[in-house]
């Protein structure tokens, strides 16, 4: 019996490279926010270098900001507040929630940072990290999906934007409980924490008080101007500052950086994939680290899986890199965090870290394991492929309904 062209669309490896795979349009050039401004050139490129200086020092600012305001809204009463999310798989869907909404998992966890640095205890601090880091697969996702009109290509596409999504599920599956039951994470970026405060017996941070100095002005500034307001109301007026400075800085920082950076990430792109597991990871840290967004590491890898240019498994591994190279952010936002519960928001930034080196090492170290992230992205491209409505139901079901079902119910229970 011959095969329908369906049932052949179905049946092809998705590792296969597809015949005469069309190749994609060439991306518009990224422009940088001084272009208006200045002709290009060596000055116009200095000024954009500072300009990354300067909104690195905003985004630190800024979570000291929401640290202090956090503290002064909630007077030392974080947990009152946050106890609807004492439950760690409610404080999880808090993290996918926040992280698919703001299309940034850089964004939830240095907020995530400046909030425990006000108070918020790390028992719930922890799954919200752990969320943002499955909310931040929204973007793989999202980009495959425009591609939904050519099947083929759309296939491959999902299948490499996906494999996002269930590695970081499997990962969090493994983890989440295990830190429950014994809190390795907390243990283990404590641990350095206290080593790089150098004391074993609290949680002084002197060794970050000439960042914390510099950063003070804008805090200090603000606490004054809001001062008038009373506690809550001022608290609440620098939390919303701090986090709009952070959606500022962050977003500048990424403009800039995929103009500075972006040929460089593609050069590295082009020439680590495919050259094995280990250079596949770290070429995805290395270029996630240097345009500081993990949202253009993958508009620059989506495309090429779906071209057919690299198959599922080669794309793989530099996901997982994109993973460990987005955690750069939060440390940054952490280092220049002073007082009482500053090396706390330093711990919280290491988690993400540790959580993410951890998951790759395990999930991708053993081989049974490493295959169900394909495995489970291939069987959902094929699905999609034929039933294009399946994708959108995954995506509103595992990034908006899922979490919010459940936040919902634990509220009324």
């Amino acid at each position: 019996m011959l095969e329908s062209p369906m049932a052949t669309t179905i049946t092809r490896p998705l590792d296969a490279p597809a015949p005469q795979a069309p190749t994609p349009a060439p991306a518009e050039a990224p422009r940088s926010p001084l272009a208006r401004l200045l002709p290009a050139g060596r000055l116009r490129s200095t000024l954009e270098w500072l300009s990354v200086v300067l909104a690195v020092y905003v985004l630190v600012s800024a979570v000291s900001v929401i640290g202090a305001g956090f503290k002064t809204a909630t007077g030392g009463h974080a947990e009152q507040l946050f106890a609807f999310a004492e439950n760690p798989l409610v404080a999880l869907m808090v993290g996918i929630l926040a992280t698919a909404a703001l299309q940034s998992s850089s964004t939830t966890t240095s907020i995530t940072v400046g909030l425990v640095a006000g108070g918020l205890p790390l028992d719930i601090a922890i799954p919200i990290v752990l969320g943002a880091n499955i909310g931040t697969t929204l973007t793989n996702t999202l980009v495959s999906v425009t591609m939904i009109r050519r099947r083929d290509e759309f296939r491959r596409a999902f299948a490499a934007g996906t494999v996002h999504d269930f590695f970081n599920l499997i990962a969090v599956v493994i983890f989440l409980p295990l830190e429950v039951l014994t809190g390795f994470l907390e243990k283990l970026s404590g641990w350095v924490t206290g080593f790089l405060a150098d004391t074993s017996t609290s949680v002084d941070t002197d060794a970050f008080d000439l960042v914390g100095t510099a950063t003070s002005p804008l805090k200090e500034g603000l606490a004054a101007a809001t001062g008038p307001l009373g506690a809550v109301a001022g608290g609440l007026v620098m939390i919303a500052v701090g986090v709009g400075l952070i959606f500022l800085s962050i977003g500048f920082v990424g403009a800039l950086l995929k103009v500075l950076m972006v040929g460089r990430a593609k050069q590295i792109l082009h020439t680590a994939i495919g050259r094995g597991p280990v250079t596949g990871i770290g070429a995805g840290a290395l270029v996630t680290t240097l345009v500081q967004s993990s949202s253009t590491t993958t508009s620059l890898m989506i495309p090429l899986a779906g071209s057919g240019t690299f198959s599922l498994r080669q794309i793989y591994p530099f996901t997982l890199g994109a993973n460990i190279g987005t955690t750069v952010t939060a440390l940054l936002a952490a280092i220049g965090l002073s007082g009482e519960h500053a090396a706390l928001g330093m711990q919280i930034a290491l988690v993400h870290l540790f959580f993410n080196l951890c998951a790759t090492g395990l999930v991708y170290g053993v081989p049974w394991l490493r295959n169900l992230p394909i495995l489970g992205a291939e069987w959902l491209a094929r699905v999609s492929s034929v039933r294009p409505w399946f994708a959108f139901v995954w995506v509103g079901g595992v990034f908006v309904a899922l979490p919010a079902a459940l936040i919902a119910v634990t509220a009324l229970v």
